[in-house]
């Protein structure tokens, strides 16, 4: 729990960043959460107002301030449109800390944080034992998403489409990774990210084996931890330094010229939070982690400027693909081309635009986990999107958005399957 002097301290710092905020309102017609909700409360200036009273409301009534700061995606619209350039996102994670560290974290988010996600041991002990134990619960949707639901847990689960654990992890399957370079090439360490490593693992796979195709050597420990975007989205940065120590301990034993990931939030954390954060570490940690940040590059962000792969003709009966930006890859990391020239590297594919590609899809990590009646809101207008577009295949660069995707369109029964960028690409090398 946080003093009332430590309290008051950093209340005076988060005042100085929200003091250019004009009140201009043009985060309102880039808030997703305002578009499905119309209430003032959910828009950028709204919270903003809130944080700038947050010592007399976080005495009167912390919980409601909690409720209202975790409205939000941070899908970063409001602080892409904002005009002075309010670094809105860092207000809000700060905001989220000082409020959990007056209020005191949640029990099972301080155990899932602090002790499952930072102990990568024990998290896939979990997951080894959890996968064939969801087949007793869980029961496949027959959409072509290839989704599962699971009613008996609707009262906590909501009613999710979503899919399987994979049977075996992506750390199962290749262990721990470092390979020579290829007559002294490139060398690269793989964050697969939590979803890459236990669900989507053939996706990760896909990574690896463009990868290799290139003769770009892999680093991939098998005990990386989770990126810590989570746990600091939810208010716990005790939870994410301790997750990041762990990150910063296993890739310190590696010599790689980037790193990267499939998942485009984890890419956003490495490169945006883990510097910041790192400071409360030490020196040598903060070293470590400014050091693999300078490292850390989108994978196609990589594909297409580092190694330079190209777009081809595509063929007379090439399938349609629409594409879904990500928020952290196009607003964070300000990646967008890049992913379209590698659905347009296999001539299998025809790129077909859909209205509002960057509009965030809902999912917001922790954000669909608590409000998941909003996100589903929000993540129908994408699926709207998504099918005026004509295409079967929608693609992005980011599993939390897949996982996302594959709800809304399971839930309306759309023929539509969901496919990361680089599987697409994976698909055209032999």
């Amino acid at each position: 729990m946080s003093t009332l002097h430590d309290l008051a301290r950093r209340l005076m710092a988060l005042d100085d960043k929200i003091v250019y905020c004009m009140k201009c309102g043009f985060c309102q017609g880039v808030c997703p959460m305002f578009g499905a909700s119309g209430m003032e409360a959910d828009v950028t200036r709204g919270k903003l107002v809130l944080i700038n009273n947050l010592a007399h409301e976080i005495i009167r009534d912390p919980e409601a301030v909690a409720d209202k700061l975790g409205r939000c995606l941070l899908c970063g619209s409001c602080q892409v449109a904002c005009p002075p350039g309010v670094k809105i996102m860092d207000v809000f994670l700060e905001a989220r800390e000082l409020v959990y560290g007056y209020l005191g974290l949640n029990p099972v988010k301080k155990m899932i944080f602090r002790i499952l996600l930072a102990k990568p041991a024990l998290f896939n002990f979990a997951v080894r034992v959890g996968a064939p134990m969801q087949r007793l619960v869980f029961r496949k949707t027959g959409e072509a998403q290839g989704t599962s639901c699971a009613p008996m847990l609707n009262f906590m689960l909501g009613d999710r489409h979503i899919r399987p654990l994979a049977r075996t992890p992506l750390h199962a399957e290749y262990g721990f990774v470092d390979e020579p370079r290829s007559g002294g090439g490139l060398k690269a360490a793989f964050f697969p990210g939590c979803v890459g490593d236990k669900m989507y693992t053939d996706m990760a796979g896909a990574c690896l084996k463009v990868l290799r195709h290139h003769k770009v050597a892999v680093y991939m420990p098998d005990k990386l931890a989770c990126c810590g975007l989570p746990a600091l989205s939810s208010g716990d940065a005790e939870g994410m330094l301790r997750e990041l120590k762990t990150n910063l301990d296993a890739l310190s034993k590696g010599d790689f010229d980037y790193i990267m990931s499939p998942c485009a939030s984890c890419t956003a954390c490495i490169r945006e939070h883990w510097p910041h954060y790192a400071a409360r570490l030490g020196a040598r940690e903060q070293q470590l982690a400014q050091e693999t940040a300078a490292k850390a590059v989108d994978i196609n962000a990589f594909l297409i400027d580092v190694l330079k792969v190209q777009p081809v003709q595509s063929n007379a009966n090439a399938q349609a693909v629409t594409y879904h930006d990500s928020c952290h890859l196009k607003k964070t990391l300000g990646v967008a081309s890049q992913p379209r020239a590698l659905i347009a590297a296999n001539p299998a594919y025809t790129l077909t635009e859909m209205a509002e590609a960057d509009r965030c899809c809902g999912c917001g990590g922790s954000f669909n986990l608590v409000h998941y009646d909003w996100s589903r809101k929000i993540g129908q207008r994408k699926r709207d999107n998504v099918v005026a577009s004509g295409a079967r295949i929608v693609a992005t660069a980011c599993p939390a958005c897949m996982m996302q995707l594959e709800d809304v369109l399971s839930h309306n029964h759309d023929p539509v399957q969901v496919r990361h960028t680089v599987e697409l690409y994976a698909e055209s090398l032999r």
